[in-house]
């Protein structure tokens, strides 16, 4: 007979903002939900759980849900696979026969796995209003504006640029049509290789963290090689002579959860858990980076974990619901995991889709009602696709 497995308590405070983000305070004057057709369901309704499944059931092979790794457990536990977000469209992909997709992450997410799924497949997002801060801090009227900077100061032709995956199929139409490749946090090191192959310098969009670690980290540049370029400055804050003597030039961009981390966050746990490795996501800042013991991507830390010896201690940082979903699952083995800051840091936007939100989201398509479909036109497929298509040939 076996036991339910009692929760492991990571001991993490939430802040007022923490409880807003999760869904569990309300603050009328700055929500910006999307109202749903229809009534959503109440989050204090006891058959949302079986109501989801019923829904599920009906549609049968119709509907292959989709779970980013962030996710709350409410939803992961209805995802037919889980991963971060260049598996999970190629999951997608890889399910031709499903008319719907139903992919519970972000909005930039849902994008490429439309851009990968066939014309008759229909992509679903169940909260419109789970966006990504950091794919928003690059809009393609920005990148137009920063490619003529480029081209002012005369780099533009030996410039490639190199987009993370975390951003919009715009940017990543931009990426294409310039000659450049998307790269996700597991191959950010194979894609500047080859860039630089094409080019003598990077524009590296829309995560400066990831762009700089892995320049600096990985193939021995230095942080002077690298400049940041800033949007919302004139020149974008840069000077041409400063332009040209750059390698990697770096957007002003990051990811609002592992950009909290810091490198206080290292010195203390380390002072609090004697022994413990530190294992953080390359979002993280540069100087949390060079003081960690293990850098790697979402999947990157699953697997370490997966291999960490009976008895080791782990100190994580990235998002929250991760880490937490890991600790329970590592404790019977007598692995013991922290989360590597004392404050909760959830993806707010991930948080956005519930259970309320995906139960209606399966209820409406069972019932034959497409609702929240998110499309990309074709010409921005087009060049988008063309860029993915430089990533998955990588050598």
């Amino acid at each position: 007979m076996t036991t339910a497995q009692t929760p492991v308590d990571l001991d993490v405070s939430p802040t007022p903002l923490a409880l807003l983000l999760l869904g569990r305070e309300a603050d009328t004057r700055s929500e910006r939900g999307v109202e749903c057709p229809g009534d959503l369901p109440s989050p204090s309704d006891p058959d949302l759980v079986e109501r989801a499944r019923a829904a599920k059931e009906k549609l049968g092979d119709k509907v292959f849900v989709l779970g980013h790794h962030y996710q709350r457990d409410e939803v992961i536990q209805f995802a037919d696979v889980t991963g971060d977000s260049f598996k999970l469209a190629r999951d997608a992909a890889a399910r031709p026969e499903a008319e719907y997709i139903v992919f519970c992450g972000v909005h930039f997410m849902a994008e490429s796995a439309d851009i990968l799924t066939g014309d008759d497949q229909k992509v679903v997002l169940p909260d419109l209003a789970a966006g990504c801060s950091m794919a928003d801090m690059a809009t393609a009227e920005q990148v137009a504006e920063c490619w003529d900077v480029l081209t002012e100061a005369g780099i533009a032709g030996s410039v490639v640029p190199v987009s993370y995956m975390n951003s919009s199929a715009d940017i990543k139409a931009f990426t294409g049509k310039h000659g450049g490749t998307i790269c996700t946090s597991s191959n950010a090191e194979r894609a500047l290789n080859w860039a630089f192959e094409q080019g003598e310098k990077v524009l590296f969009l829309p995560d400066q963290h990831l762009g700089r670690n892995t320049a600096v980290r990985d193939l021995g540049m230095s942080l002077d090689d690298c400049v940041l370029y800033n949007p919302h400055k004139p020149n974008g804050g840069l000077t041409a002579e400063q332009l040209r003597d750059a390698k990697m030039i770096l957007w002003r961009g990051h990811c609002s959860v592992h950009g909290r981390f810091s490198l206080d966050s290292v010195n203390d746990v380390r002072e609090r858990i004697p022994g413990v490795n530190v294992l953080v996501h390359p979002e993280c800042k540069h100087e949390v980076v060079a003081a960690a013991d293990y850098v790697g991507s979402t999947e990157y830390i699953i697997k370490a974990l997966e291999a960490a010896p009976a008895g080791s201690k782990w100190a994580i940082g990235t998002e929250l619901n991760l880490v937490r979903r890991l600790a329970n699952r590592f404790a019977p083995e007598g692995k013991e995991i922290v989360f590597l800051d004392k404050t909760v840091c959830f993806c707010s936007t991930m948080n956005r889709i519930d259970l309320p939100h995906l139960v209606w989201t399966l209820e409406s398509l069972a019932d034959g009602q497409l609702v929240n479909r998110i499309e990309v036109d074709p010409e921005t497929e087009r060049f988008a696709k063309l860029a993915l298509e430089r990533m998955l040939a990588l050598p």
